[in-house]
């Protein structure tokens, strides 16, 4: 038949719609979404009321200024053309209502205008923001994506050594850094963890990157070398608070052990196969950031650890530690320890897969709190 059904198409077409409009609707999805507009809604009356009022208490202030104050701060937050028409259409709002409380309608010509033009501007209002916030997503995306293809890839294969990383962020963008950078001395493998989330990190990460890049091409120095060279970089702007927790470790080519550093980061976890144990790489510093050049390379620790075959290290950030699940507990370091201790002398790719699979089933339906990133470093030969 060639006949096509109207009707039918109709129905298909209004189902379609309305599936598309109610994807996502979960009670779950939906109790989240409210406690975390709830959230942003009282942070905001808080910045607003407190603003000014630090000589006052906040309890004291009538609520007429409180009101005030909060719709400053909303209408704040819109360009000038747009604080425009919401200031007409709730003036159109208050028109309506006061005419019709003083029976005045009928000497109003533009009375029954009112409330469709104040309906209107809202509504115009709403799918402008709407439009824009769509294209800052596109844009986060697209930082996003550039800040994926920076990183190095999942799988990273020496003649001695097989490296496996896994990296996932809270944000759209994320402040974690993981970088293995191979030299004709040995290879180097860097993580960190920028303070803060989402894009500020984000580009304070890009910017870590380039700078360890360029000090390790130019210089190669020991991991103790690069943190005190890459302090000096963080610590050049006096007003920029920002600090950065890491590790770095060196990897010499044809050697059975590796030089490590800490700067205030997570303790990597180690290993060895030939005891069947595990334990904490425990070393003095101070995050980057923190305090001076001096100070840093008086109490930052350079270690060297045996690296023998089949020996594993596994580097990790906060966030996956801190990860928590429906109830509110942390997944925890403990966790990490009894999976190196089983699956340890195992391949890098699945020492990490066990850790993935262990922290989705701890998590369930819960997302991390913060970037989580982990990479382990095996010795295959």
């Amino acid at each position: 038949m060639f006949l096509k059904n109207e009707a039918q198409t109709a129905f298909q077409n209004t189902k379609s719609v309305y599936k598309e409009y109610i994807s996502g609707m979960t009670r779950e999805r939906m109790g989240k979404d409210f406690y975390k507009d709830t959230d942003r809604l009282k942070q905001l009356y808080e910045e607003a009321i407190l603003e000014g009022a630090e000589q006052r208490n906040p309890e004291d202030i009538p609520g007429h200024l409180k009101f005030l104050r909060l719709f400053s701060a909303l209408t704040e937050r819109l360009n000038p053309t747009r604080r425009l028409l919401f200031g007409l259409s709730v003036i159109a709002f208050v028109s309506h209502y006061l005419f019709g409380v003083l029976q005045l309608t009928g000497f109003i010509l533009f009375y029954e205008l009112l409330l469709p033009f104040a309906f209107g501007s809202m509504l115009i209002l709403l799918l402008v923001e709407l439009l824009e916030k769509s294209d800052v997503k596109r844009e986060i995306d697209l930082a996003r994506d550039i800040q994926l293809s920076l990183l190095p890839g999942t799988e990273f294969q020496s003649t001695s050594l097989e490296i496996f990383s896994f990296a996932t962020t809270a944000k759209e963008v994320g402040g974690d850094y993981v970088d293995i950078i191979e030299t004709e001395s040995g290879i180097y493998v860097i993580i960190a963890d920028v303070s803060g989330k989402g894009l500020s990190a984000a580009l304070y990460m890009v910017r870590m990157q380039a700078l360890v890049h360029l000090i390790i091409e130019k210089n190669q120095p020991s991991p103790k070398q690069l943190f005190l060279e890459l302090n000096d970089y963080v610590k050049s702007g006096i007003a920029d608070k920002t600090f950065v927790t890491a590790c770095a470790a060196f990897f010499p080519a044809q050697e059975d052990f590796f030089t490590f550093a800490r700067a205030g980061h997570n303790a990597p976890i180690l290993f060895n196969k030939e005891r069947d144990v595990t334990f904490d790489l425990r070393s003095d510093g101070f995050a980057l950031g923190m305090t001076s050049s001096a100070n840093l390379k008086l109490h930052l620790q350079e270690k060297k650890f045996q690296f023998g075959s089949g020996d594993s290290v596994l580097f990790y950030t906060d966030g996956l530690t801190e990860a928590r699940n429906e109830v509110g507990e942390e997944y925890g370091a403990d966790r990490l320890d009894a999976i190196l201790s089983i699956y340890g002398s195992l391949h890098a790719k699945t020492i990490v897969r066990k850790i993935q699979s262990s922290l989705e089933n701890f998590i369930g339906r819960e997302k991390p709190g913060d970037d989580v990133t982990f990479t382990c470093v095996h010795r295959s030969g």
